[in-house]
């Protein structure tokens, strides 16, 4: 019976690995990176980036379908430090993610939206040429891809402060905590009451010093009659 029961988990597992033109076994016996007999990635897969210009090496592990990530990557340093957070729909960034460094703080947030590839057409958020700081959406062609939609958070990782925030509407940088900081921060500068005198040069300085208490002396003007 034991034998029999053998043969029949082998042969459901020969079964199981044929329709895979490639894949690998996991210390547990499971199977990921596969691929069907066309070259197409599909279920769980574990890819290993390596550094390159500088730029740290990691591993990133989610979920493939026909080729395509779907759902939640997680992204890991070659020390095995979780150092992302993505999540994709039809094989594009979607939706929320973050980013962290080796030590596990907070450094990015990104929010974006995937155009569904099977869409001939969508809509954008476009400056208005009538109505200085208006938008209006327009229909254009849609040609696939991700675009920022939502929140860009940026931290200082040495203390977890937000340092600046970003806000797109399909694309479109609708307003940038920094650029409005330094608007407010002319704007005081240049309020009545709030001009600062440009400092004099340090010869005047020295020339005023020098000749402080001393009678002025009125000057003739250069005409030769008499005064």
């Amino acid at each position: 019976m034991r034998y029999i029961l053998s043969l029949i988990a082998i042969f459901l597992c020969v079964a199981a690995t044929a329709q895979w033109k490639s894949f690998e076994l996991t210390k547990d016996g499971d199977t990921i990176n596969r691929q069907d007999m066309v070259g197409r990635k599909h279920g769980p897969w574990v890819i290993k980036v390596e550094g390159l210009r500088g730029e740290q090496g990691y591993e990133e592990e989610g979920w493939f379908s026909y080729d395509k990530k779907e759902g939640e990557w997680r992204m890991f340093s070659l020390m095995g430090d979780l150092v992302g957070v993505e999540n994709y729909k039809w094989g594009m960034k979607s939706g929320k993610c973050v980013y962290f460094t080796n030590l596990g703080a907070l450094r990015l947030e990104q929010e974006w939206l995937a155009i569904n590839p099977n869409k001939e057409y969508d809509t954008i958020m476009v400056e208005s040429p009538d109505v200085f700081g208006a938008y209006e959406e327009v229909i254009v062609k849609n040609e696939g891809g991700a675009i920022k939609h939502g929140y860009w958070k940026y931290y200082d990782p040495s203390n977890g402060r937000l340092i600046a925030t970003e806000l797109y509407k399909r694309g479109e940088l609708m307003q940038d905590s920094r650029k409005l900081a330094e608007e407010k921060l002319a704007q005081q500068q240049n309020a009545p009451g709030n001009k600062k005198e440009v400092p004099k040069p340090k010869e005047v300085l020295e020339f005023e010093k020098q000749n402080a208490g001393k009678k002025k002396i009125k000057v003739r003007e250069g005409n030769t009659g008499g005064y």
